[in-house]
């Protein structure tokens, strides 16, 4: 192909392209008032979960079912695996641990796969919590569900008291080794339907509705 078309070729997909890289970008540069995304919890992506003692897991092992077992992790951290005995489980990711599993249940099996799931969240319990205080009918602590928002929440406390002044409703969420504080606008949520504030919740977040004062 002659270099002068090669050239125009590369300027037509390069001006193709510039347009939605460049709203990429911009949709990328933009800032929102509202707490950061769930993943950034913390600093750490809470997809990532480590098992805890207590924790019951769930181990599946392909075409073996044999080797499939539910067990709980004991509190030295460790699990009970069929054919390779007590492995690791406490502190790792489930990931983590289905590697380790599948390493040594190659001494035996070719090609093992294994996929390690948490059945039950038991050591992380509270630390997952949504708290809710203030003027609601029901002060609560309740587990944290994936996709609540704050409307479930209060919901799940009895809804709020006659004597809430629930647009200075804040949100409290654990950043690092501080807190950060967002406004929500219960009211508007509750009364209009403005959903604008009716965050998701993210694990550890507590709700606070205040009393008005007269």
């Amino acid at each position: 192909m002659p270099e002068k078309n090669k050239k125009w070729m590369f300027e037509v997909q390069f001006r193709n392209l510039s347009l939605p890289v460049f709203i990429l970008f911009i949709a990328g540069c933009a800032s929102s008032s509202g707490p950061p995304p769930i993943a950034e919890v913390d600093g750490t992506s809470v997809d990532i979960y480590r098992i805890g003692v207590d924790d019951v897991v769930q181990v599946s092992v392909w075409k073996s079912p044999e080797l499939s077992v539910t067990v709980p992790v004991r509190p030295d951290g460790m699990i009970s695996v069929p054919l390779v005995g007590d492995v690791q489980a406490g502190g790792l990711a489930p990931e983590e641990v289905a590697i380790n599993v599948e390493r040594l249940l190659a001494e035996y099996l070719r090609e093992p796969k294994v996929a390690i799931i948490v059945s039950d969240l038991n050591s992380h319990e509270y630390l997952s919590r949504i708290r809710i205080t203030g003027s609601v009918s029901q002060p609560s602590s309740i587990t944290y569900r994936q996709g609540m928002t704050v409307l479930d929440a209060v919901l799940a406390a009895g809804g709020t008291t006659e004597f809430a002044s629930a647009n200075k409703t804040k949100l409290y969420r654990r950043k690092g080794e501080g807190t950060n504080m967002y406004d929500v606008k219960l009211q508007n949520i509750l009364s209009k339907g403005d959903l604008k504030t009716n965050y998701p919740l993210a694990p550890g977040d507590v709700i606070s509705v205040p009393e008005r004062t007269f």
